[in-house]
């Protein structure tokens, strides 16, 4: 059974690259790897170019897995996610094969990697739920949220109302902090987690140029053609970053220019939440993003976590 490696990090620190790059020289070590997604957008099929997926050419020949597997109306549900990573991830294992989780979504990470379990969802109290957050907007409801638990406010954006409504759903059901439903870091399988950082002024700038890249590469182009597949209606893939941004541009709330702009603030904010969620598990072995020697540090790193298998 392989150890299961995991690349994390912030969004636009290199962790898609860095991945293939540790597949490929596993492989050529005579330990075949495959890829496992753990960015919740990067479920969706058709988000592409705001989600930064690796193209087939990009990929390399290497085998990713949960890519492309929600249509755009599907909400996203971290149980739904466990439950597949974890077959995919057993499977690749079974098979003597090592599987490489790679992406910034926190609580995926956590679910596929770590002894967790979700709690159940109260119908009548996620409606009521949902019906304030029609009614006021998620602004008010992160207000509540962080009266109530500050860690998770402080690790849910305030304009993410999916998850702060099931963060309060979870609080009134368990009359505890959603927080606390999340134990020690105790792993399920034997894992390595590689951590890539960067200086903030460094990754803020690479995060405009991400934008930057992602408009000439046709991002409202790409939101135009899924909002025809019903993405507005879409609960959990609306509120993406860019594509939230540009669909109140394409319904005429703000120009083009602003919506980058916004795009920009609000993948900067992300990040630091990112970095935030990441830095407060002690086994990740943190990598600066441009260390010239990076894959062979990171190399040695899963070389000695496969020396125990």
């Amino acid at each position: 059974m392989s150890t299961v490696i995991a690349v994390v990090g912030a969004t636009a620190v290199g962790k898609s690259d860095l991945s293939v790059e540790l597949a490929l020289r596993l492989g050529a070590h005579g330990r075949p790897a495959e890829i496992v997604n753990a960015d919740s957008m990067q479920l969706y099929r058709g988000m592409d170019i705001g989600t930064a997926k690796l193209t087939a050419e990009e990929r390399r020949g290497v085998p990713h897995h949960l890519l492309d597997v929600w249509e755009v109306t599907q909400t996203a549900n971290v149980a739904d996610y466990q439950r597949m990573a974890r077959a995919v991830i057993d499977g690749l294992r079974s098979a003597g094969r090592v599987p490489v989780l790679v992406g910034g979504s926190g609580l995926y990470v956590r679910g596929a990697l770590d002894e967790l379990d979700f709690p159940g969802t109260d119908p009548q109290v996620r409606a009521r739920l949902e019906a304030e957050l029609a009614e006021h907007g998620p602004l008010a409801l992160h207000a509540r949220l962080a009266r109530l638990d500050p860690a998770a406010a402080q690790a849910i954006l305030p304009s993410n109302g999916r998850r702060i409504v099931r963060a309060l759903e979870v609080i009134e059901i368990t009359g505890g902090p959603f927080t606390a439903t999340l134990p020690e870091h105790v792993s399920r399988y034997p894992c390595v987690q590689i951590g890539l950082t960067a200086p903030r002024p460094e990754l803020d700038e690479r995060i405009a140029l991400r934008v930057e890249r992602m408009w000439q590469a046709g991002l409202v182009d790409e939101v135009r053609t899924l909002e025809k597949a019903g993405l507005r209606s879409g609960f959990t893939a609306s509120r993406a970053l860019g594509y939230a941004q540009v669909l109140r541009f394409l319904a005429g709330e703000c120009t083009e220019e602003e919506a980058k702009e916004e795009t920009v603030r609000a993948t900067r904010r992300f990040a630091r939440r990112q970095e935030s969620w990441f830095r407060r598990d002690p086994r990740v072995h943190w990598l600066p993003y441009d260390a010239p020697d990076l894959l062979d540090r990171a190399f040695a790193l899963v070389e000695k976590a496969l020396d125990g298998d």
